[in-house]
């Protein structure tokens, strides 16, 4: 496979990987380096993830280092409440 084709694959994937379903939104989660996650807007209504959207607005204010909502917790802490919030 020529180098071209390969790069477009690369690139082509790249940007489906950055798209963003509808009803979906990115969060950046992580104490060093941060994930990106793509989640349902219905989380915004779970009072657990709305805590966890009180602690960005403390810690980052409205300016987030990332292009998209970062939220200050481990990634197994999100993890595991996304999973709760999934299975709910």
């Amino acid at each position: 496979m020529a180098i071209r084709q390969m790069l477009r694959r690369s690139l082509s994937n790249e940007r489906r990987s950055n798209e963003v379903p509808k009803g979906h939104f990115v969060v950046y989660v992580g104490e060093s380096e941060k994930k990106r996650f793509v989640i349902p807007l219905s989380y915004l209504n779970n009072p657990s993830f709305q805590e966890l959207l009180c602690q960005a607005e403390e810690e980052f204010g409205f300016h987030h280092p990332a292009s998209g909502l970062t939220i200050p917790c481990s990634e197994e802490l999100f993890v595991e409440l996304t999973s709760r919030l999934t299975r709910a």
